[in-house]
């Protein structure tokens, strides 16, 4: 019978909406873990994983294009929080909270340019966890 094996770590976005890569936390957890599947998940309500290049302008490019298609201003009908804190709620809807990648030989199958990302626009929450899973193939 094989095991799923699971760890969250904890991390530090800050009081500013972020795009904070988590490439080499995920990439401890699967080193010598073999070949199969990382499961990763933000059990946030504000929060979700992108999978984009980082380093080059994305990062901030992602950010304008959610504040873009997700204005912080008041339509928004969940309004507790800082103000414009009820497009955070929907966020997930467009940047999932959860992405699966294939593990070769305890090497996680990201191309070139790819990282794996926590996205945060919602600084009232300034500490996130994040869920790394393993099931051995």
């Amino acid at each position: 019978m094989r095991r799923m094996r699971s760890e969250v770590i904890s991390v530090r976005t800050g009081s500013r909406p972020t795009v904070r890569d988590i490439t080499a936390e995920a990439e401890r957890f699967v080193a010598g873990a073999g070949d199969g599947l990382l499961h990763v998940f933000v059990p946030h309500a504000t929060a979700g994983l992108a999978i984009i290049e980082t380093g080059a302008g994305s990062d901030d490019d992602l950010l304008r294009a959610l504040d873009d298609l997700l204005p912080t201003d008041d339509r928004w009908r969940h309004r507790h929080g800082s103000p414009g804190h009820g497009r955070d709620h929907v966020l997930p809807a467009f940047v999932p909270p959860y992405a699966t990648l294939p593990v070769l030989d305890g090497r996680i199958q990201l191309g070139t340019w790819q990282s794996i990302c926590l996205v945060d626009p919602n600084g009232d929450n300034p500490d996130r966890q994040v869920r790394f899973s393993f099931l051995a193939g």
